[in-house]
């Protein structure tokens, strides 16, 4: 038997790379508002103000559900949050 190695649980879950990318980057951002709430000591309705989202919203960011938020979502969240985004494009593996 073989083992096989993954870069990211996205590569093994998701069924297309197309997908695991998706998920990489919706992860990464939505980790970045945590941390960002986190540090501020914003409660869920201060982000939620900020965001221009509703507080069940940030609720559902908070408990990590990932498949509620599309990136464009995301990309308005985290811009609204006064956070900088840099991305980089490179081969895959």
């Amino acid at each position: 038997m073989s083992k096989q190695r993954f870069d990211s649980v996205w590569d093994v879950i998701e069924d297309t790379p197309e997908a695991a990318e998706n998920m990489k980057l919706r992860s990464t951002l939505m980790t970045a508002l945590k941390n960002h709430i986190a540090h501020t000591k914003m409660s869920q309705a201060q982000a939620a103000k900020l965001f221009g989202v509703t507080q069940p919203r940030v609720s559902d960011l908070m408990r990590g559900k990932i498949n509620l938020f599309a990136l464009d979502a995301l990309v308005n969240m985290v811009a609204a949050a006064g956070l900088h985004i840099e991305m980089q494009v490179r081969e895959a593996a």
